[in-house]
């Protein structure tokens, strides 16, 4: 008889303390528990990365290493495993090549139907591939865009030639450059570019071959400002420097192909029609659309294609993803768009008993899209599957066969079964999320007065409709919306139109030697500190320099290289990973040594650490609610909401002056608990003078909000306008407004005096 449940016992992964749990298998279980309490270190660390480890050790070695990576958990007894698909957060990515289309497989199917059934016939499908010589535009070699000057930025028209009106690198005075526009005689050295002629300043930046009058009096070896910098820049052979990246990415923009207008593909290819349509108005359909087109075609040749592609496109409508089209590139795509897209392809599997483990499908999804996401899940579990999912939203929690919570702090005060059963009996529990679920957010009744506003105007990029709002300054903003809506949109124009500090929602970068500190840059001041106070050098007190122990390097562990099999870490014998040399750790700062630093908490380091600069740095960490971190503790460790607020500790620092701060979804990972220690920072920032505008989608943060601008009233093009703007109080008639005012899940009703049950 099949093994009914996963059985784990004694799992001490990260911050789990010797956890014992029994999940049931064939069910749709969600995991819970504040920031931090180990619940991803449970199903991620351990249940799947057991599960990955020993799928990987059925292969041979050649094979195994060709795999995904397994870390093995620490962990007493597991058993009643499953082979395991994981589908998280992480962006697609991709590079410029990858799209919606090919990440799907359906540009593919989309490819195949045309090389048969097009008119005229061009080829087989590999003319209709822009990532095939066969098939791309020769000008933009398949990119659909190429890099043209920007020409505007390449001088500072208030500034004199003498003053540096010039700003390319070389062109400053006495630089390489300067020479050849300076000591022609033909241009006035001293006068401000904004008092030349038009003539004048294009023959400074076009050479001979501008218009005008001046040209004729240009050296026949001038050369324009934009002819060199294309010529060494743009056509340039030879390998590409970081110096030199950087002066393509500050003074170069991409504009769409002359030649294909975007389609990526060759002429031939993109005169091919199918039911009078090309392959690139296709690719630009919205994918509900191109969904009820395809079917039309009805050559029995080719109907198990159209099949294959109808039932691919009509999963993504399915999956709330129809307003999305196959030519959008994945680099632009949202954490839960990605999400979604990766859950595709496992919808029309065949295969049962397989494990599903999701980290936050709800991620990116108004609260009106929720249900179908549900939807996949209860459809994956009902296949015959165990889906495990990690999750913050009631709504999840409240369709699941049965609710774990882990907890019931974070860090050390967590990694612990608090509770394990139903959803109601959830409710009543006396746990942290019960509290959360009881816990009722009004909407705010006296929201803050603006100073003023910046106004953002004629706004048109992807699907907005010459959209133009005024943005309140001084109070906080929150952008709502159905996903697809033209949120992300809006703000990305906002952020094109005026200055300001963007948190979005790229993954922190970690390696093994990432920690909170080293992220937000407070290792410098600690070094600096103990190299005052001792009277040495401060590069002893870097485990990438002086300081680090030989053997080791400065890690605190050794990496065994074992061929086939995988990598082995071991304890530094040298330094007993405390990885520096024994004479850097007799140094001490308030009886601690450099090593002891990093075993110190956030919130103890406050208190004991004396320098002003650290101690302002790591109160940022504290208020974001990170102060059970130890200062040394690797970035790897930490969950998707805990490197989430990492990042915005690192951002969110004193400004000199009012601040426009542009947030992507801030509560992404955060337990509703830790949503008021979001908002109370949030709130800070505005009373001390700065401009917050949020794009989220969570209700109690939008309560909270001093004025919202709610889009729709679809995705994609059915939306793109802005429905309403104005007070949270005073919304009605839209989707947003029907879920603030249907929230089923947040009721003071809840009793909090039922014990816990396990």
């Amino acid at each position: 008889m099949p093994q009914q449940s996963i059985r784990i016992q004694g799992a001490r992964t990260n911050n789990l303390q010797h956890l014992d749990v029994e999940v049931p298998r064939g069910r749709l279980v969600v995991f819970v528990g504040v920031s931090g309490s180990g619940k991803s270190s449970l199903v991620f660390d351990t249940i799947a990365a057991e599960a990955g480890y020993q799928l990987n050790e059925t292969y041979p070695p050649y094979i195994r290493n060709r795999l995904p990576k397994w870390a093995r958990p620490e962990v007493g007894h597991i058993e009643g495993l499953s082979p395991v698909v994981v589908i998280n957060q992480r962006r697609l990515g991709g590079n410029a090549r990858s799209t919606v289309g090919t990440i799907t497989d359906i540009w593919t199917y989309l490819r195949l139907l045309f090389s048969r059934v097009s008119k005229p016939h061009v080829g087989e499908s590999t003319a209709f591939s822009f990532n095939d010589p066969a098939g791309m535009c020769p000008t933009c070699s398949g990119l659909g865009e190429v890099v043209a000057s920007a020409v505007d930025r390449f001088v500072d028209l208030d500034k004199s030639l003498r003053e540096g009106a010039v700003l390319l690198p070389g062109s400053a005075t006495g630089g390489y450059w300067y020479s050849h526009f300076a000591d022609i005689g033909v241009f006035a050295l001293d006068t401000p570019l904004r008092r030349w002629s038009r003539d004048e300043r294009h023959a400074l930046l076009y050479g001979i071959g501008s218009a005008g009058s001046l040209a004729s009096l240009l050296p026949k070896d001038y050369e324009g400002v934009v002819e060199r910098f294309e010529r060494i820049y743009l056509r340039g052979s030879g390998d590409m420097s970081e110096r030199k990246k950087e002066t393509l990415g500050k003074f170069t923009r991409a504009k769409v192909c002359p030649n294909c207008r975007g389609d990526r593909l060759n002429e031939a290819s993109r005169t091919a029609t199918v039911l009078g349509h090309t392959i690139g108005e296709m690719a630009r359909m919205e994918v509900s659309e191109l969904a009820e087109l395809v079917p039309r075609v009805t050559e029995p040749s080719v109907s198990p294609v159209v099949s294959a592609l109808t039932d691919r496109l009509q999963a993504m409508v399915g999956i709330g993803l129809g307003y999305l089209h196959l030519g959008r590139a994945t680099p632009t795509l949202s954490g839960g768009e990605s999400q979604r897209i990766k859950t595709l392809r496992h919808l029309g599997s065949s295969l049962t008993e397989i494990l599903y483990v999701f980290d936050e499908p709800t991620v990116g999804l108004h609260p009106h899209d929720v249900n179908s996401m549900t939807e996949v899940l209860r459809q994956l579990r009902d296949k015959g599957n165990s889906v495990l999912v990690v999750e913050h939203d009631p709504a999840v929690m409240a369709i699941a066969d049965q609710v774990i919570e882990v907890g019931p702090g974070a860090g050390e005060q967590g990694g612990k079964l608090v509770y394990q059963g139903t959803f109601e009996g959830l409710r009543q529990a006396d746990t942290a999320t019960a509290a959360a679920l009881a816990q009722h957010r009004p909407i705010k009744e006296e929201p803050r007065t603006p100073r003023g506003h910046i106004t953002l105007a004629d706004a048109t990029r992807n699907n907005l409709k010459n959209v133009t709002a005024d943005i309140p300054t001084g109070v906080m903003t929150v952008l709502t919306g159905v996903a697809g809506s033209g949120k992300t949109s809006l703000a990305g124009e906002l952020i094109a139109q005026h200055e300001a500090v963007v948190i979005d929602q790229k993954p922190v970068s970690t390696n093994r030697r990432s920690t909170p500190i080293t992220y937000t840059g407070i290792a410098t001041p600690i070094r600096s500190l103990f190299a005052r106070q001792n009277g040495v050098s401060a590069r002893l007190f870097s485990a990438n320099s002086e300081g680090a122990c030989p053997d080791c390097k400065g890690l605190g562990v050794v990496y065994h290289d074992l061929a086939f099999m995988e990598e082995q870490e071991t304890v530094c014998e040298t330094c007993q990973g405390r990885r520096f040399t024994p004479e850097v750790l007799k140094y001490t700062v308030a009886g601690l040594s450099i090593a002891d630093i990093d075993e110190l908490t956030i919130r103890k380091a406050i208190d004991q650490l004396p320098d002003h600069a650290i101690v302002r740095a790591l109160r940022h960490l504290d208020e974001v609610g990170l102060g059970y971190l130890r200062l040394g503790q690797p970035l790897t460790t930490l969950s998707g909401g805990e490197c989430q607020r990492v990042k915005i500790a690192k951002e969110l620092r004193d400004s000199t002056g009012p601040t426009l701060y542009v947030l992507d979804e801030p509560t992404t990972g955060l337990h509703i608990q830790d949503i008021d220690t979001l908002l109370s920072l949030l709130d800070g920032l505005v009373d001390h003078g700065h401009t917050v505008v949020l794009i989220e989608h969570n209700l109690d943060v939008i309560r909270r909000a001093d004025w919202m601008i709610d889009l729709g009233p679809g995705p994609g093009k059915h939306g793109g306008k802005i429905l309403y703007q104005g007070t949270v109080a005073n919304i009605a008639g839209t989707a947003t407004a029907e879920a603030l005012s249907g929230d089923l899940f947040r009721a003071p009703s809840a009793s909090l005096s039922k014990p816990a049950s396990c």
